[in-house]
């Protein structure tokens, strides 16, 4: 037991798994394994495309995180033994000179292991110059703060990519049709998600009540004339109204749509993408502080377990939750709604991931700082990290306990649902 607490407590405070002479691993393990995610991966693809690219960009996220802390790493004389994406027991691995590449069981995350991170993180003699602690100040913050920096240049690919290519999303009064029922009266008439609702027998419905209010004028078996913008074409359609599904209302004419005000994305120049790129980066940044303040509030947290607080907004949320939205989001908007999506993970991840307690980035930012601040004229001040440990294993735990209380508000009150 003490062993493993030892483990852990190595691993939480070193920034990686430790254990860099373990064997690698291969074989059937990891023929099943890798398998095991590639087939999830798959069977989200074939059920909810947009859901899998989400994860995609977000997997491609994390790697790129990790990423900035391994280049900065190489290039600042720091010895790296260690990346894998994914954390718990490993699937895969190889070796490629000193450094081990590899996935691990659990898609949950990712780690470059950088030695000698503290002073409870042992190295060989050897290799102590290039241990983190004993590089310079300027290349250890650089090479900590890599990968939020990272999540913020993704974050503003993203965001210029998608104001370049299909324009600035802004909010119409137009009803577009958000969701289509397969084989109801829209489906089988032609409508498609994404359509703008113009008319209906020459009426202009002004929400999604108006629209249903018209609807239920008809009775099941009517004709109504719809006119939607699709494409910029003003296109016409006749439906055939069905029956309400629901048993008790099969006398009720049923369209089979699902309508909201649509947001269109307004193109603009290569110049003014460029520019609101990063003015829209610094909006997100200081939305972001807010929401991590209270996302990780206990307070929040309680009330919303025992149904005080509905504000979906300060909702814990996981990859879950937010996969399960961006379904939603795809069918909406397509591609460039879930890349803006992502860019706002990507700037509320690495923020979050900078807040300064350990086993955060920004903890061991706050270390390299304070060891600055303490170390004058030629004496070099090394913090006990020893002491922080109970701080960090606690941190671990609320971690613990958002992550499931995420999940369970994920599953019974759905963020959109």
């Amino acid at each position: 037991m003490s062993n493993t607490y030892e483990r852990i407590r190595g691993e939480v405070v070193a920034g990686g798994a430790l254990g860099e002479q373990d064997e690698t691993v291969g074989g059937v393990r990891a023929v099943v394994g890798i398998g095991v995610i590639l087939g999830l991966l798959a069977l989200l693809a074939f059920t909810q495309i947009w859901a899998f690219v989400f994860v995609v960009g977000l997997l491609i996220s994390i790697f790129l995180h990790e990423c900035g802390h391994f280049i900065t790493a190489r290039r600042s004389g720091m010895k790296v033994t260690q990346f894998f994406m994914g954390m718990g027991p490993k699937l895969w691995s190889f070796r490629r000179g000193e450094i081990e590449y590899g996935v691990r069981a659990f898609p949950v995350g990712a780690f470059v292991r950088i030695i000698g991170m503290n002073n409870l993180d042992e190295t060989a003699p050897e290799d102590e110059e290039r241990a983190y602690r004993n590089k310079s100040y300027p290349r250890r913050m650089l090479t900590i703060t890599a990968g939020s920096l990272m999540h913020m240049i993704i974050a503003i690919v993203l965001l210029f990519t998608v104001y370049a290519t299909w324009g600035k999303n802004e909010a119409t009064t137009k009803l577009g049709i958000a969701e289509v029922v397969t084989d109801g009266a829209a489906d089988k008439a032609g409508v498609e998600a994404g359509d703008i609702v113009l008319s209906i027998d020459g009426e202009t419905p002004k929400d999604s009540d108006a629209l249903g209010v018209m609807v239920r004028s008809h009775a099941p078996g009517d004709t109504i004339s719809l006119v939607v913008r699709r494409d910029g074409q003003d296109v016409p359609v006749e439906a055939v109204l069905g029956s309400n599904p629901d048993p008790g209302k099969s006398d009720v004419a049923y369209l089979g749509v699902r309508s909201g005000f649509k947001n269109e994305f307004v193109g603009q120049s290569l110049g003014a993408a460029f520019v609101d790129s990063f003015r829209d980066l610094g909006s997100a940044a200081w939305q972001s502080v807010g929401g991590v303040v209270k996302v990780m509030n206990p307070v929040n947290i309680y009330q919303h377990l025992v149904g005080q607080n509905n504000d979906q907004s300060t909702q814990p949320v996981t990859v879950y939750g937010i996969s399960r939205l961006s379904s939603d989001i795809g069918k909406e908007t397509g591609l460039p709604g879930i890349l803006l999506t992502l860019a706002g993970v990507n700037v509320f991840v690495g923020l979050l991931n900078m807040v300064p307690l350990l086993p955060f980035d920004g903890g061991h930012a706050a270390v390299a700082t304070y060891e600055r601040i303490r170390s004058r004229k030629g004496r070099i001040y090394r913090a006990d990290v020893g002491k922080m440990v109970p701080v960090a294993m606690a941190v671990m735990t609320f971690l613990v306990f958002v992550l499931f209380t995420g999940l369970y508000l994920d599953i019974t009150k759905p963020i959109g649902g």
